[in-house]
């Protein structure tokens, strides 16, 4: 038995699990999967792990320009109250507005249509001011995924089939209940029952819930938020550098102990040195989900490309679920690594930039440029192996005027000063000074 084997086998075992399917997806392996007290293509709910199909359609109208960020949902869903709130606030939890829609869904287990959905929010609260800090809301999303449908001329499940699931070749997925789907349990805290969960259907707020998936699906998905460029080569479904903004952290998921992070729409789980995992956890009646994925670009270190792994549970409690898929994430690479990519010799350096090579002094601290991968670079002196650099690309106009595109001061220019023989004396980064020696802000030298 493998090391993954044993893991989902221990984690059904020991937490109970009636049935518990995991894959694990990597670019440079054959595709792992494990099912226990299932059949191997068994569909269970994924939960708000649909929460990361609605955002991405939503970032691709705002690639394709049909809308922005910071619009206000009222700019583009005609409702009655609430309009201010921008999309931007919506993917990301920070709009404030309440968790659920208005009324007792999981009491009555009946979920709202969306005309019921759009006029009840005039009855919603907003719980706490937009930007204050993360607040979950099933709602927010549902108004996201009835904001694109109707951009888009269709109903959420239409067009996610229709820009997501067949681009990505995911035919595991879909929001109707498929003839595979296995049965949800509660599984009694004080014996060894289980009794199972009735099948909601979510209605309009499906957009944040509705789902149901295979681990293979989820396995292949969780790569894809991770590495795009690897499983959408031809950036059909959404582009790298969209993919990356999802990626970026907007606010903590919790105050007092950074365990988690939020983007626009993707949760983000530190793993210490370095690593970061993105995906979602999902929770229907019965059924509990993890999909996550290792981005490499965020490691700053070599790894698997197309990295991601899914647990789906038929328990609606065993919360070892959710953890699964990190662990499996982390014991893939360490019993299995990734091949060593061997070192070839690259480009020499060109020789407008030759003088720029090497150390050189800025607020007191040494930075060290090079030029790798066709790019100019600088770190620190002191900065950590995995920390990735700061990468500089020339204007168009002025090649001694170069954007950092990447890492430190991403966004700002370097600007290149040279003397009276074409060499780089000195450098502004962001506007600090750089020189080859190290001085004060007055431009005093200790190396004399």
């Amino acid at each position: 038995m493998n090391a993954l084997d044993r893991l989902v086998r221990e984690t059904q075992a020991q937490a109970r699990i009636p049935a518990l399917a995991a894959a694990v997806h990597r670019a440079d392996r054959p595709l792992w999967t494990l099912s226990v007290g299932a059949e191997p293509e068994a569909a269970f709910r994924i939960g708000s792990v649909t929460k990361t199909f609605t955002a991405v359609l939503v970032m691709q109208a705002r690639d394709e320009g049909l809308l922005d960020l910071d619009d206000p949902i009222g700019r583009h869903l005609e409702v009655p109250a609430l309009g201010d709130l921008t999309i931007r606030r919506l993917l990301s939890h920070t709009s404030g507005i309440q968790r659920e829609p208005y009324g007792d869904v999981w009491d009555t287990l009946v979920a709202p249509d969306a005309a019921t959905l759009v006029a009840d929010l005039e009855r919603a609260e907003r719980v706490l001011p937009p930007a204050r800090r993360f607040h979950y809301s099933n709602l927010g999303v549902a108004l996201l995924g009835l904001t694109v449908a109707r951009m888009r001329g269709g109903t959420w499940a239409e067009v996610l089939a229709d820009r997501v699931l067949g681009p990505l070749g995911l035919a595991g997925t879909s929001a109707v209940r498929p003839a595979s789907a296995t049965t949800g349990y509660l599984v009694d805290a004080y014996s060894d029952a289980a009794f199972p969960e009735p099948p909601l259907d979510f209605g309009a707020v499906g957009p944040a819930a509705q789902l149901w998936s295979t681990a293979a699906d989820m396995a292949k998905w969780a790569a894809f938020l991770a590495d795009p460029a690897t499983v959408d080569p031809s950036g059909a479904v959404l582009a790298e550098a969209t993919l990356d903004e999802m990626r970026w952290p907007l606010t903590t998921t919790d105050q007092g102990i950074w365990a988690a992070g939020f983007g626009l729409g993707l949760i983000l789980v530190p793993r210490g040195d370095r690593v970061v995992h993105v995906g979602h956890d999902g929770a229907m009646p019965g059924f509990l989900a993890g999909v996550y994925g290792r981005p490499r670009a965020l490691t700053g270190a070599p790894g698997p490309a197309g990295f991601g792994a899914a647990v789906l549970g038929a328990s609606g409690t065993a919360l070892e679920t959710v953890d699964l898929p990190h662990k499996l994430l982390t014991a893939a690479i360490e019993a299995d690594p990734a091949e060593i990519v061997p070192w070839t010799p690259g480009e020499p350096v060109p020789d407008r930039y030759r003088s720029v090579i090497g150390r050189w002094w800025s607020e007191g601290f040494e930075q060290v440029f090079g030029w790798y991968g066709g790019a100019l670079r600088a770190r620190g002196a002191a900065d950590p192996a995995g920390k990735p650099p700061a990468i500089f690309r020339p204007s168009a106009d002025n090649p001694d005027i170069l954007r950092t595109v990447s890492g430190r001061e991403v966004g700002e220019l370097l600007r290149l000063t040279r003397d009276g023989e074409g060499r780089v004396v000195r450098m502004h980064w962001a506007t600090y000074r750089l020189t080859r020696d190290q001085q004060t802000f007055e431009g005093r030298s200790f190396s004399a």
